[in-house]
């Protein structure tokens, strides 16, 4: 049986947050809720960490990948704030950046110009800068503003890289692309080292399958409000809700992201901007 391990509880779905938030008593709600939007929601910070990955060469080891996602810009997330975690990552000088999906809520064109405009600083990395979609995001306009500042917008594609002469594979899928096959058709191709840009990490279980080294994803906003001895208040249908996790010999890191959706708080949840540097690792023996 495969094993999956994790370091965060797991969920988030809107009617599950709807639905166990009313289970707490409205007083405590009332306190954590004004803490979370009036504070915590703005304080974005930027977490190092190394991540083991599979089979990673030698010449790729140390390699820093610099990660933003769920920046959700709307009335709700300023400017400001994404000025702020733009600011954090590219002081950090990462290797390679990925921008993981969901630039703007409910689909908003009014911010889809001033949110690509306010990512630009990040389309320089070294070896290049990468963006998939998310389930917030229009496949139409967003792709085309991203491009325009200097991203590679991947919808079901991938790229190959060469660094220190080694190949990393980078692919993107779009979000309603979940299928074995839907994937494997991405990934056709590729050798070496796979690094899989997925904005919902329940692709893990496909990525597994398909013996995939790596995995980056958002979505889950880490839960958004994490209650003291309850945890997230949210349902329980990611594999992961943040961090650093493995399944078989698959590797992945699920962002808690910049923003916020549904509701303009965050507790015990900060906002981050993620540089992950990339460490050799020995099969995983299941």
């Amino acid at each position: 049986m495969a094993r999956l391990q994790y370091t965060h509880p797991v969920g988030v779905t809107r009617r599950d947050f709807l639905r166990s938030a009313t289970a707490i008593s409205v007083g405590a709600l009332a306190g954590v809720g004004a803490y979370g939007t009036v504070y915590e929601r703005h304080r974005v910070a930027r977490v190092a960490r190394d991540v083991t990955v599979r089979g990673l060469p030698p010449a790729l080891d140390g390699l820093r990948i610099g990660m933003i996602t769920d920046v959700h810009h709307s009335s709700v997330v300023p400017g400001d704030d994404v000025m702020r975690a733009v600011s954090l990552l590219t002081d950090a000088a990462p290797d390679i950046v990925v921008l993981g999906g969901d630039y703007i809520s409910f689909f908003d064109r009014n911010y889809i110009g001033p949110v690509a405009e306010l990512l630009a600083p990040l389309a320089n990395a070294p070896h290049g800068s990468f963006a998939v979609l998310g389930n917030h995001d229009d496949e139409k306009e967003v792709p085309p503003a991203l491009t325009a500042r200097g991203f590679t917008v991947l919808k079901d594609q991938r790229t190959q890289l060469t660094i220190n002469g080694e190949t990393l594979d980078v692919a993107g899928i779009k979000f309603w692309t979940r299928t074995p096959g839907e994937i494997a058709g991405v990934l056709k191709g590729t050798g070496g080292t796979t690094m899989l840009l997925a904005h919902d990490p329940r692709r893990l279980a496909e990525a597994a399958a398909l013996d995939v080294q790596l995995v980056l994803s958002g979505h889950t906003h880490g839960g958004q409000v994490i209650v003291p001895a309850l945890g997230a208040i949210v349902g329980r249908k990611f594999p992961v809700l943040a961090g650093y996790a493995t399944r078989e010999n698959t590797a992945i890191f699920v962002s808690r992201g910049v923003g916020t959706v549904y509701v303009p708080v965050r507790v015990n949840c900060p906002p981050e901007v993620v540089v992950l540097t990339l460490r050799a690792a020995e099969s995983v023996i299941t």
